[in-house]
């Protein structure tokens, strides 16, 4: 009658699974420090919706022909990364966010490359401090 799912392990985790449609939980893992990063990714076909529940992160995205953007999330506020957009996080250890996306986004539609020295740069003049220590 009602379904109820958690995810307590790092990262990604697809839990609830609906025609056309899927729901996830990310966790913090090690890529989210800044010192760690070094890839980006993208979805062809799919937006991707990002809820901050916990924690605190950057969402940073960029069009191919774009600078690069970074947003530092509010708890509770609906962040949607259109398709073919590349995006990653930076992140505090106790984040926590729902994710929306086309069912199996994470295994059909993922395009995950290396972040370009230039990339790393851009985000680093738009980090606050939190995100840099």
């Amino acid at each position: 009658m009602l379904e109820i799912y958690d995810w307590s392990g790092e990262g990604f985790a697809p839990l609830v699974f609906a025609e056309g449609w899927q729901a996830a939980l990310l966790n913090w893992e090690p890529l989210f420090d800044r010192r760690n990063l070094d890839e980006i990714e993208r979805h062809n076909h799919s937006d991707e919706v990002f809820v901050l529940l916990r924690g605190r992160a950057v969402l940073f995205t960029r069009a191919d022909d774009e600078a690069l953007q970074a947003v530092e999330m509010e708890r509770g506020k609906i962040y949607n990364v259109p398709a073919r957009i590349w995006h990653n996080l930076v992140a505090t250890r106790d984040l926590r966010c729902l994710i929306v996306e086309n069912r199996d986004t994470h295994l059909h539609d993922t395009e995950i490359r290396p972040i370009t020295d230039a990339e790393l740069a851009q985000l680093d003049a738009r980090l606050p401090a939190w995100a840099r220590s």
